[in-house]
Protein backbone atom coordinates (compact mmCIF):
# COMPACT_ATOMS: atom_id res chain seq x y z
CA UNK A 1 0.00 0.00 0.00
CA UNK A 2 1.31 3.55 -0.71
CA UNK A 3 2.38 5.37 2.25
CA UNK A 4 0.23 8.70 0.81
CA UNK A 5 -2.77 5.95 0.89
CA UNK A 6 -1.90 4.79 4.35
CA UNK A 7 -1.40 8.08 5.72
CA UNK A 8 -4.70 9.22 4.79
CA UNK A 9 -6.42 6.21 6.05
CA UNK A 10 -4.89 6.88 9.58
CA UNK A 11 -5.76 10.67 9.37
CA UNK A 12 -9.67 9.67 8.42
CA UNK A 13 -9.04 7.24 11.59
CA UNK A 14 -7.80 10.13 13.58
CA UNK A 15 -10.62 12.35 12.62
CA UNK A 16 -13.14 9.53 13.63
CA UNK A 17 -11.95 8.65 16.89
CA UNK A 18 -11.65 12.52 17.74
CA UNK A 19 -15.19 13.91 16.72
CA UNK A 20 -16.73 10.84 18.61
CA UNK A 21 -14.02 10.65 21.36
CA UNK A 22 -14.92 10.72 25.42
CA UNK A 23 -13.44 13.37 26.31
CA UNK A 24 -12.69 13.93 30.42
CA UNK A 25 -10.37 17.23 30.73
CA UNK A 26 -8.90 18.11 34.39
CA UNK A 27 -8.53 22.03 34.87
CA UNK A 28 -5.67 22.44 37.54
CA UNK A 29 -7.42 25.33 38.78
CA UNK A 30 -10.19 23.33 40.16
CA UNK A 31 -7.42 20.78 41.59
CA UNK A 32 -5.61 23.68 42.64
CA UNK A 33 -8.90 25.03 44.53
CA UNK A 34 -9.67 21.89 45.96
CA UNK A 35 -6.48 20.91 47.60
CA UNK A 36 -6.77 24.51 49.20
CA UNK A 37 -9.89 23.70 51.00
CA UNK A 38 -8.85 22.77 54.92
CA UNK A 39 -10.52 20.73 57.23
CA UNK A 40 -9.18 22.78 60.11
CA UNK A 41 -10.67 25.85 58.68
CA UNK A 42 -14.15 24.51 58.86
CA UNK A 43 -13.66 22.92 61.82
CA UNK A 44 -12.86 26.51 63.39
CA UNK A 45 -15.93 27.84 61.63
CA UNK A 46 -18.01 25.12 63.50
CA UNK A 47 -16.92 25.97 66.83
CA UNK A 48 -17.01 29.17 66.40
CA UNK A 49 -20.72 29.55 65.44
CA UNK A 50 -21.53 26.96 68.41
CA UNK A 51 -20.06 29.19 70.84
CA UNK A 52 -23.11 31.60 70.21
CA UNK A 53 -24.62 29.27 72.30
CA UNK A 54 -27.93 29.02 70.65
CA UNK A 55 -28.33 30.63 66.93
CA UNK A 56 -31.87 30.17 66.94
CA UNK A 57 -34.07 32.33 64.75
CA UNK A 58 -35.71 34.56 67.18
CA UNK A 59 -33.03 34.81 69.90
CA UNK A 60 -30.98 37.30 71.10
CA UNK A 61 -29.91 39.75 68.71
CA UNK A 62 -28.29 42.52 70.56
CA UNK A 63 -25.54 40.30 72.35
CA UNK A 64 -22.16 40.23 70.48
CA UNK A 65 -21.56 36.58 72.26
CA UNK A 66 -24.50 34.74 72.04
CA UNK A 67 -27.61 34.60 69.62
CA UNK A 68 -28.57 34.85 66.31
CA UNK A 69 -27.51 38.36 65.69
CA UNK A 70 -23.77 37.96 67.04
CA UNK A 71 -23.56 35.44 64.76
CA UNK A 72 -24.94 37.21 61.90
CA UNK A 73 -22.46 39.74 62.41
CA UNK A 74 -19.70 37.21 62.81
CA UNK A 75 -20.33 35.53 59.51
CA UNK A 76 -20.43 39.05 57.66
CA UNK A 77 -17.21 39.90 59.55
CA UNK A 78 -15.54 36.58 58.08
CA UNK A 79 -16.68 37.70 54.29
CA UNK A 80 -15.53 41.09 54.83
CA UNK A 81 -12.19 39.55 54.91
CA UNK A 82 -12.25 37.76 52.07
CA UNK A 83 -13.70 40.88 49.92
CA UNK A 84 -9.96 42.10 50.66
CA UNK A 85 -8.39 39.51 48.59
CA UNK A 86 -10.99 39.91 45.89
CA UNK A 87 -10.02 42.96 44.70
CA UNK A 88 -13.51 44.59 45.59
CA UNK A 89 -15.82 42.10 43.68
CA UNK A 90 -16.88 40.37 46.71
CA UNK A 91 -19.39 42.56 48.90
CA UNK A 92 -21.34 41.23 51.60
CA UNK A 93 -24.99 42.20 53.15
CA UNK A 94 -27.27 41.31 55.93
CA UNK A 95 -30.29 41.08 54.19
CA UNK A 96 -33.29 42.21 56.73
CA UNK A 97 -36.59 41.56 56.23
CA UNK A 98 -40.24 41.33 58.28
CA UNK A 99 -41.73 37.76 59.07
CA UNK A 100 -45.20 38.56 59.96
CA UNK A 101 -46.96 36.35 63.20
CA UNK A 102 -48.08 32.34 61.92
CA UNK A 103 -49.34 31.31 64.30
CA UNK A 104 -47.29 28.44 64.11
CA UNK A 105 -42.98 28.95 64.60
CA UNK A 106 -43.08 32.61 64.48
CA UNK A 107 -45.06 33.74 67.27
CA UNK A 108 -44.68 37.73 67.01
CA UNK A 109 -43.76 39.68 63.93
CA UNK A 110 -39.88 39.48 63.53
CA UNK A 111 -36.94 40.61 61.52
CA UNK A 112 -35.32 38.03 60.46
CA UNK A 113 -31.56 38.25 58.48
CA UNK A 114 -30.02 36.23 55.57
CA UNK A 115 -26.01 37.15 55.85
CA UNK A 116 -25.35 37.05 51.77
CA UNK A 117 -21.89 37.54 49.73
CA UNK A 118 -21.74 38.76 46.32
CA UNK A 119 -19.00 37.58 44.06
CA UNK A 120 -19.21 39.90 40.44
CA UNK A 121 -18.79 38.55 37.60
CA UNK A 122 -16.40 39.99 35.04
CA UNK A 123 -18.82 39.63 32.36
CA UNK A 124 -21.22 42.08 32.26
CA UNK A 125 -23.16 40.88 29.45
CA UNK A 126 -23.38 36.85 31.11
CA UNK A 127 -26.45 36.98 34.06
CA UNK A 128 -26.49 33.86 34.79
CA UNK A 129 -26.33 33.71 38.63
CA UNK A 130 -24.83 30.83 40.93
CA UNK A 131 -26.60 30.31 44.84
CA UNK A 132 -24.76 27.93 47.55
CA UNK A 133 -26.44 27.89 50.87
CA UNK A 134 -26.42 26.43 54.73
CA UNK A 135 -28.88 27.47 57.17
CA UNK A 136 -27.52 30.04 59.72
CA UNK A 137 -30.37 29.10 62.69
CA UNK A 138 -30.33 26.08 65.12
CA UNK A 139 -32.77 24.81 67.41
CA UNK A 140 -33.67 22.22 70.44
CA UNK A 141 -35.74 19.46 71.25
CA UNK A 142 -38.62 22.66 71.36
CA UNK A 143 -38.76 24.61 68.00
CA UNK A 144 -39.59 27.42 69.65
CA UNK A 145 -37.24 27.11 72.75
CA UNK A 146 -35.00 29.93 71.58
CA UNK A 147 -33.30 30.25 75.14
CA UNK A 148 -32.05 26.89 75.90
CA UNK A 149 -28.36 26.48 74.35
CA UNK A 150 -28.66 24.84 70.38
CA UNK A 151 -25.01 24.37 69.41
CA UNK A 152 -26.13 23.18 65.98
CA UNK A 153 -22.65 21.90 65.10
CA UNK A 154 -23.84 19.62 62.10
CA UNK A 155 -27.49 20.79 62.00
CA UNK A 156 -26.14 23.47 60.06
CA UNK A 157 -22.69 24.63 60.53
CA UNK A 158 -21.44 22.42 58.92
CA UNK A 159 -23.49 23.53 55.70
CA UNK A 160 -22.44 27.08 56.57
CA UNK A 161 -18.86 26.42 56.81
CA UNK A 162 -18.78 24.67 53.94
CA UNK A 163 -20.49 27.55 52.16
CA UNK A 164 -17.82 29.55 53.67
CA UNK A 165 -14.76 27.76 52.82
CA UNK A 166 -15.91 28.20 48.79
CA UNK A 167 -16.35 32.18 49.42
CA UNK A 168 -12.99 32.18 50.69
CA UNK A 169 -10.70 30.48 47.82
CA UNK A 170 -13.18 31.33 44.95
CA UNK A 171 -13.13 35.04 45.99
CA UNK A 172 -9.39 35.28 45.21
CA UNK A 173 -10.34 34.27 41.10
CA UNK A 174 -12.24 35.89 38.76
CA UNK A 175 -15.77 34.62 36.89
CA UNK A 176 -17.88 35.50 34.36
CA UNK A 177 -20.95 35.43 36.09
CA UNK A 178 -22.36 36.34 39.59
CA UNK A 179 -21.92 33.83 42.88
CA UNK A 180 -24.06 34.47 45.96
CA UNK A 181 -22.79 33.01 48.96
CA UNK A 182 -25.61 32.73 51.42
CA UNK A 183 -26.17 31.90 55.39
CA UNK A 184 -30.00 31.75 55.35
CA UNK A 185 -32.18 32.02 58.27
CA UNK A 186 -35.32 30.73 59.75
CA UNK A 187 -34.91 27.08 58.04
CA UNK A 188 -36.26 25.71 61.46
CA UNK A 189 -39.28 27.77 61.79
CA UNK A 190 -40.76 27.01 58.12
CA UNK A 191 -37.40 28.32 54.86
CA UNK A 192 -38.43 31.64 55.79
CA UNK A 193 -35.43 32.91 54.95
CA UNK A 194 -34.45 30.46 51.55
CA UNK A 195 -38.24 31.53 50.52
CA UNK A 196 -37.21 35.34 51.41
CA UNK A 197 -34.28 34.86 49.03
CA UNK A 198 -35.63 32.81 46.36
CA UNK A 199 -38.65 35.33 46.14
CA UNK A 200 -36.16 38.41 45.62
CA UNK A 201 -34.30 36.02 42.66
CA UNK A 202 -37.92 35.29 41.09
CA UNK A 203 -38.83 38.68 41.31
CA UNK A 204 -36.23 40.30 39.78
CA UNK A 205 -36.10 37.98 37.23
CA UNK A 206 -32.45 36.33 38.36
CA UNK A 207 -30.81 33.36 36.06
CA UNK A 208 -30.14 31.33 38.51
CA UNK A 209 -28.88 28.36 37.02
CA UNK A 210 -28.11 26.37 39.98
CA UNK A 211 -29.21 26.41 43.43
CA UNK A 212 -27.14 23.96 45.87
CA UNK A 213 -28.08 23.56 49.53
CA UNK A 214 -26.17 22.22 52.14
CA UNK A 215 -27.95 21.11 55.26
CA UNK A 216 -26.22 18.77 57.45
CA UNK A 217 -23.02 17.49 55.74
CA UNK A 218 -20.85 16.85 58.70
CA UNK A 219 -21.62 13.64 60.40
CA UNK A 220 -20.52 9.85 58.96
CA UNK A 221 -22.15 7.79 62.08
CA UNK A 222 -25.98 6.37 62.40
CA UNK A 223 -27.77 6.36 65.24
CA UNK A 224 -29.56 3.09 66.03
CA UNK A 225 -27.89 1.34 62.71
CA UNK A 226 -24.33 2.19 63.69
CA UNK A 227 -23.43 2.57 60.13
CA UNK A 228 -20.57 4.65 59.32
CA UNK A 229 -19.32 5.66 55.86
CA UNK A 230 -17.71 8.63 55.05
CA UNK A 231 -17.27 7.60 50.97
CA UNK A 232 -20.56 8.44 50.39
CA UNK A 233 -23.12 11.45 50.08
CA UNK A 234 -26.81 11.96 49.88
CA UNK A 235 -27.88 14.67 47.03
CA UNK A 236 -31.76 14.99 46.42
CA UNK A 237 -33.65 16.27 43.46
CA UNK A 238 -37.16 16.75 42.70
CA UNK A 239 -38.62 14.62 40.03
CA UNK A 240 -41.26 16.89 38.28
CA UNK A 241 -40.84 20.29 38.30
CA UNK A 242 -43.23 22.68 41.03
CA UNK A 243 -44.31 24.63 38.15
CA UNK A 244 -44.54 22.35 35.07
CA UNK A 245 -47.13 23.49 32.88
CA UNK A 246 -49.36 21.64 30.81
CA UNK A 247 -47.69 21.44 27.72
CA UNK A 248 -44.25 20.61 29.24
CA UNK A 249 -46.20 17.87 31.14
CA UNK A 250 -47.68 16.60 28.26
CA UNK A 251 -44.63 16.91 26.73
CA UNK A 252 -42.32 14.61 29.44
CA UNK A 253 -45.50 11.45 29.34
CA UNK A 254 -45.03 11.65 25.81
CA UNK A 255 -41.24 11.54 25.91
CA UNK A 256 -41.18 9.40 29.12
CA UNK A 257 -38.32 12.17 30.85
CA UNK A 258 -40.05 12.14 34.15
CA UNK A 259 -36.53 11.08 35.35
CA UNK A 260 -34.18 14.31 33.47
CA UNK A 261 -35.75 16.91 35.27
CA UNK A 262 -33.46 20.13 35.67
CA UNK A 263 -32.71 19.54 39.27
CA UNK A 264 -32.55 16.12 38.53
CA UNK A 265 -29.56 16.60 35.37
CA UNK A 266 -27.52 18.83 38.39
CA UNK A 267 -27.70 16.30 40.39
CA UNK A 268 -26.31 13.95 37.51
CA UNK A 269 -23.63 16.55 36.88
CA UNK A 270 -23.01 17.04 40.46
CA UNK A 271 -22.18 13.00 40.17
CA UNK A 272 -19.84 13.46 37.35
CA UNK A 273 -17.91 15.78 38.65
CA UNK A 274 -16.96 14.68 41.95
CA UNK A 275 -16.14 11.19 40.26
CA UNK A 276 -13.50 13.31 38.36
CA UNK A 277 -12.04 15.46 41.30
CA UNK A 278 -12.97 14.23 44.55
CA UNK A 279 -11.38 10.95 45.96
CA UNK A 280 -13.03 8.47 47.59
CA UNK A 281 -16.11 10.16 47.65
CA UNK A 282 -19.18 8.38 46.36
CA UNK A 283 -22.87 10.98 45.07
CA UNK A 284 -25.87 8.83 45.74
CA UNK A 285 -28.53 10.10 43.95
CA UNK A 286 -31.52 10.39 45.78
CA UNK A 287 -34.90 10.71 43.34
CA UNK A 288 -36.82 12.67 45.40
CA UNK A 289 -37.03 16.58 46.59
CA UNK A 290 -36.12 15.94 49.93
CA UNK A 291 -36.21 13.27 52.70
CA UNK A 292 -39.69 11.89 53.53
CA UNK A 293 -42.00 14.10 54.11
CA UNK A 294 -39.54 16.67 55.35
CA UNK A 295 -37.93 19.96 53.01
CA UNK A 296 -34.76 22.05 53.19
CA UNK A 297 -33.81 25.56 51.32
CA UNK A 298 -33.72 24.16 48.33
CA UNK A 299 -37.49 23.33 48.24
CA UNK A 300 -38.23 27.07 48.17
CA UNK A 301 -36.35 27.66 45.24
CA UNK A 302 -37.46 24.62 43.08
CA UNK A 303 -41.24 25.89 44.26
CA UNK A 304 -40.20 29.43 42.47
CA UNK A 305 -38.86 27.31 38.82
CA UNK A 306 -35.02 27.39 39.77
CA UNK A 307 -32.84 24.42 39.76
CA UNK A 308 -32.16 23.20 42.98
CA UNK A 309 -31.02 20.44 44.84
CA UNK A 310 -29.83 19.12 48.44
CA UNK A 311 -26.74 17.59 49.91
CA UNK A 312 -27.28 15.63 52.85
CA UNK A 313 -24.98 13.31 54.91
CA UNK A 314 -25.38 9.54 54.14
CA UNK A 315 -26.38 8.28 57.69
CA UNK A 316 -28.10 10.79 59.79
CA UNK A 317 -27.94 10.62 63.91
CA UNK A 318 -31.00 11.85 65.40
CA UNK A 319 -28.96 11.45 68.79
CA UNK A 320 -27.63 14.64 67.64
CA UNK A 321 -30.23 15.98 66.04
CA UNK A 322 -33.22 18.52 67.10
CA UNK A 323 -31.85 17.50 70.75
CA UNK A 324 -31.52 19.52 73.76
CA UNK A 325 -27.98 18.88 75.04
CA UNK A 326 -28.18 16.42 78.00
CA UNK A 327 -26.95 13.24 79.15
CA UNK A 328 -29.36 10.30 79.34
CA UNK A 329 -28.27 6.52 80.31
CA UNK A 330 -24.50 7.24 79.63
CA UNK A 331 -25.90 8.69 75.71
CA UNK A 332 -24.72 11.97 75.35
CA UNK A 333 -27.50 13.91 73.23
CA UNK A 334 -27.59 17.37 71.79
CA UNK A 335 -25.34 18.47 68.42
CA UNK A 336 -21.97 19.53 69.38
CA UNK A 337 -18.89 19.44 67.21
CA UNK A 338 -17.11 16.66 68.98
CA UNK A 339 -19.40 14.32 66.99
CA UNK A 340 -18.61 15.91 63.53
CA UNK A 341 -16.15 13.55 60.91
CA UNK A 342 -14.54 16.72 59.48
CA UNK A 343 -12.45 15.17 57.25
CA UNK A 344 -16.00 13.79 55.43
CA UNK A 345 -17.02 17.00 55.81
CA UNK A 346 -13.83 18.10 53.37
CA UNK A 347 -14.60 15.88 50.97
CA UNK A 348 -18.41 16.95 50.54
CA UNK A 349 -17.19 20.47 50.27
CA UNK A 350 -14.78 19.49 47.47
CA UNK A 351 -17.70 18.02 45.62
CA UNK A 352 -19.33 21.60 46.32
CA UNK A 353 -16.35 23.34 45.13
CA UNK A 354 -15.94 21.51 41.95
CA UNK A 355 -19.20 21.39 40.91
CA UNK A 356 -19.21 25.25 41.51
CA UNK A 357 -16.56 26.14 39.75
CA UNK A 358 -16.80 23.95 36.96
CA UNK A 359 -20.29 25.36 36.45
CA UNK A 360 -18.98 29.02 36.81
CA UNK A 361 -16.36 28.64 33.97
CA UNK A 362 -18.89 26.73 31.39
CA UNK A 363 -20.26 28.24 28.78
CA UNK A 364 -23.57 28.65 28.32
CA UNK A 365 -25.96 25.70 27.40
CA UNK A 366 -26.61 24.82 24.17
CA UNK A 367 -30.61 26.10 23.03
CA UNK A 368 -33.26 24.09 20.71
CA UNK A 369 -31.90 20.92 21.18
CA UNK A 370 -33.79 18.45 19.88
CA UNK A 371 -33.85 14.84 18.42
CA UNK A 372 -34.84 13.84 15.53
CA UNK A 373 -38.05 11.50 14.69
CA UNK A 374 -39.08 11.21 10.96
CA UNK A 375 -37.54 8.16 10.01
CA UNK A 376 -37.39 4.74 11.32
CA UNK A 377 -33.33 4.14 12.21
CA UNK A 378 -31.73 2.41 14.91
CA UNK A 379 -29.46 5.29 14.40
CA UNK A 380 -30.58 8.64 16.39
CA UNK A 381 -29.70 12.03 15.60
CA UNK A 382 -29.56 15.22 17.09
CA UNK A 383 -29.70 18.74 16.34
CA UNK A 384 -29.34 22.02 18.88
CA UNK A 385 -28.03 25.88 18.78
CA UNK A 386 -24.75 26.90 19.59
CA UNK A 387 -24.68 28.93 22.83
CA UNK A 388 -24.02 32.83 22.70
CA UNK A 389 -21.32 34.29 24.74
CA UNK A 390 -18.59 32.37 26.03
CA UNK A 391 -16.92 30.26 22.74
CA UNK A 392 -17.62 26.83 22.82
CA UNK A 393 -15.24 24.42 22.05
CA UNK A 394 -17.68 21.67 21.11
CA UNK A 395 -20.25 19.12 22.46
CA UNK A 396 -20.46 15.99 25.10
CA UNK A 397 -23.39 13.66 24.14
CA UNK A 398 -24.55 12.30 27.18
CA UNK A 399 -26.15 8.83 27.00
CA UNK A 400 -27.54 6.16 28.89
CA UNK A 401 -29.58 2.87 29.09
CA UNK A 402 -33.73 4.00 30.38
CA UNK A 403 -33.19 1.62 33.66
CA UNK A 404 -29.71 3.75 34.51
CA UNK A 405 -29.79 6.23 37.04
CA UNK A 406 -26.54 7.91 35.71
CA UNK A 407 -25.21 8.66 32.22
CA UNK A 408 -23.31 5.91 31.02
CA UNK A 409 -21.33 7.21 28.15
CA UNK A 410 -20.17 10.44 26.59
CA UNK A 411 -19.45 11.25 23.19
CA UNK A 412 -17.34 14.65 22.54
CA UNK A 413 -18.54 16.21 19.01
CA UNK A 414 -17.70 19.59 17.53
CA UNK A 415 -20.44 20.44 15.32
CA UNK A 416 -24.11 21.13 16.34
CA UNK A 417 -26.00 17.90 14.36
CA UNK A 418 -24.39 14.74 15.10
CA UNK A 419 -25.99 10.99 14.22
CA UNK A 420 -25.06 8.46 16.65
CA UNK A 421 -25.33 4.55 16.58
CA UNK A 422 -27.68 4.59 19.73
CA UNK A 423 -31.35 4.01 19.49
CA UNK A 424 -33.62 6.43 20.75
CA UNK A 425 -36.33 3.80 21.45
CA UNK A 426 -33.30 2.30 24.10
CA UNK A 427 -31.19 5.07 25.67
CA UNK A 428 -32.00 8.44 26.61
CA UNK A 429 -29.44 11.38 25.63
CA UNK A 430 -28.56 15.11 26.78
CA UNK A 431 -26.48 17.88 25.72
CA UNK A 432 -24.16 20.01 27.00
CA UNK A 433 -21.32 22.81 25.90
CA UNK A 434 -17.97 22.26 26.75
CA UNK A 435 -14.88 24.78 26.76
CA UNK A 436 -11.24 24.11 26.53
CA UNK A 437 -10.54 23.05 29.42
CA UNK A 438 -13.08 20.96 30.25
CA UNK A 439 -16.28 22.94 32.06
CA UNK A 440 -19.26 21.76 30.72
CA UNK A 441 -22.91 23.31 31.18
CA UNK A 442 -25.38 21.49 32.61
CA UNK A 443 -27.13 18.86 30.22
CA UNK A 444 -30.20 19.80 28.28
CA UNK A 445 -32.47 16.96 27.64
CA UNK A 446 -34.02 16.87 23.94
CA UNK A 447 -37.42 17.34 22.66
CA UNK A 448 -38.88 15.58 19.04
CA UNK A 449 -38.08 17.34 15.82
CA UNK A 450 -41.05 15.88 13.65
Amino acid sequence: MKPALIFSLFLLLFISHTNYAQTTVDDPEIKKMVAEVKSENMEATVRKLVSFGTRHTLSDTKSNTRGIGAAQRWVKSEFDKYALASGGRLTSVIDFFTIKADGRRIATDSQLGNVMATLKGTDPTDDRVLIISGHLDSRASDVMDAKSDAPGANDDASGVAAMMELARIMSQREFPFTLIFVAVVGEEQGLYGAKHLADVAKDGKWNVIAMINNDMIGNSLSSGTLLRDNTKVRVFSETIPFLETEAESKMRKSTNRDNDSPSRQLARYIKTVTNQYVEQLDINLVYRNDRFLRGGDHTPFSQNGFTAIRFCEMNENYDHQHQNVRKENNIQYGDLAEFMDFEYMKKVTCSNLATFSNLAWSPKAPTNVGIEVKDLTNFSTLVWTAPEGKSVYGYNIVIRETSSQHWEKTIFVKDTKAEIPYSKDNFFFAVQAVDALGHSSLPVFPLPIR
